[in-house]
C-alpha cells in the first residue's frame, strides 16, 4: 500500500440512528466530540446520524413522517429578520399582483 493515503484518526466508532434508536459500531475517520459506552463495555466515539438504512424507506419499505415543519420553523426563527428574509408584506402584495 502507498504511504500517506490512509488518514491517521482511523478507529472504531459507533454510528447512532436516533430516529429509530438504532447503533452500529465500524471503524471511520469521522471527526466526533461525544462519546459513548458500547456493549462490550468500551468507550468508542460517537456519531449521530439522522437517517441510516435501519430508518430509511428504500431500505424498511415503510414510509415514516419526519418533522421537517419544525426545521423550516427553526430556520425561520433563526434568519427571519435578517435582511435577506422577504418581509410578509412584500410577499402578500406579489400574491395579489399575480391574481390580478
Amino acid at each position: 500500500m502507498k504511504k500517506d493515503t490512509h488518514p491517521e484518526n482511523y478507529r472504531l466508532v459507533v454510528f447512532k440512528d436516533f430516529s429509530c434508536d438504532e447503533a452500529f459500531l465500524t471503524k471511520s475517520a469521522a471527526p466526533s466530540k461525544e462519546t459513548i459506552t458500547w456493549e462490550d463495555g468500551k468507550e468508542y466515539p460517537l456519531v449521530k446520524l439522522e437517517i441510516s438504512n435501519k430508518s430509511h424507506p428504500f431500505f424498511t419499505g415503510k414510509m415514516k413522517f419526519v418533522d421537517t415543519a419544525g426545521r423550516i420553523d427553526k430556520f425561520n426563527k433563526k434568519f427571519g429578520s435578517s435582511k435577506f428574509a422577504k418581509k410578509e408584506e412584500e410577499k402578500a402584495e406579489k400574491e395579489a399582483e399575480k391574481a390580478e
